[in-house]
């Protein structure tokens, strides 16, 4: 019988991670969701969507091959490291094509192994079972999860420069589709960038819009006191006025010529910025 491709489990992103006890908590990768299945018609890799992806990935397929069991449905993440060892996303799709051979699976859920479906039993025990499966030092890892609270796990990550933690419920069961039982916690970076708009709409919190070198990246909150955020809104009155910038979708917002700048604080690991805050802001 045909092992079929089931749509991933997906965590909730939320702003800080789960207290107490009854939860493991991993590294989140920076990479490809991947699917990895083997049956009597040999191995396929599937992405996030389900689509096949075993041609671009035959170094994995090939190692995936030797490991001992039959039938599986194996859940992870597909990678490639940077010098320091961390996972690049930038640096993956050209690694897929071009050296393909220095991708790593990282595994963290086994969904099906020999004939039994392990969905509906405790992530725990699911996840010890894949651990024995995997041998150390090859291609296809097994996501270890870190010892000590969520709190002190995050800031760890974060301080390695990690992209954040998924933290998931030791008992929870495998069901597709988002879940409050596995939760991701990015980590936040800090950038200077351009000062491109303002948005300051009555009943709502005020907003700067920012750009990095040309690319309109999106808002960021004004959390100021009372006289920093005057500061600002002298240093914009200033330089109101000026054509949208490209990305920019029409809305209520004041165009600025340049010349403002300021540190952003936002999630890692997004196209566009999001949970953004302005820190600071200067004249050029």
């Amino acid at each position: 019988m045909r092992l079929n491709f089931v749509r991933p489990m997906e965590p909730e992103l939320v702003d800080a991670p789960p207290a107490g006890e009854g939860w493991s908590h991993e590294i989140k990768f920076d990479g490809y969701r991947t699917q990895l299945i083997k049956d009597a018609d040999g191995i396929r890799l599937y992405t996030k969507s389900g689509i096949d992806w075993t041609a671009k990935y035959k170094p994995i397929a090939a190692e995936a091959a030797k490991l001992k069991a039959d039938r599986f449905v194996i859940d992870g993440e597909m990678i490639i490291t940077n010098d320091q060892g961390l996972s690049d996303f930038h640096a993956l799709r050209s690694a897929i094509t071009r050296r393909p051979q220095d991708l790593y699976l990282v595994a963290f859920d086994l969904l099906h192994l020999n004939g039994h479906d392990l969905r509906g039993m405790a992530l725990k025990d699911r996840r010890e079972i894949l651990q024995a499966m995997i041998p150390a030092g090859g291609r296809i890892q097994f996501s270890e999860a870190l010892p000590g609270t969520g709190d002190a796990v995050y800031h760890l990550a974060c301080e390695a420069n990690l992209e954040g933690i998924v933290s998931k419920r030791l008992d929870s069961v495998y069901r597709s589709g988002p879940t409050t039982t596995w939760r991701k916690i990015k980590c936040f970076e800090e950038k200077d960038m351009d000062i491109i708009g303002v948005q300051r709409e009555a009943g709502k919190p005020a907003m700067v819009l920012m750009a990095d070198h040309g690319r309109y990246m999106g808002g960021a909150f004004v959390t100021f006191k009372a006289e920093k955020r005057q500061a600002l809104w002298d240093r914009v009155q200033g330089k109101v006025g000026a054509p949208p910038p490209k990305g920019l979708k029409k809305q209520k917002a004041e165009r600025l010529q340049p010349g403002l700048s300021g540190k952003v604080r936002f999630l890692k690991g997004e196209e566009q910025l999001r949970h953004a805050m302005l820190k600071d802001f200067w004249e050029d």
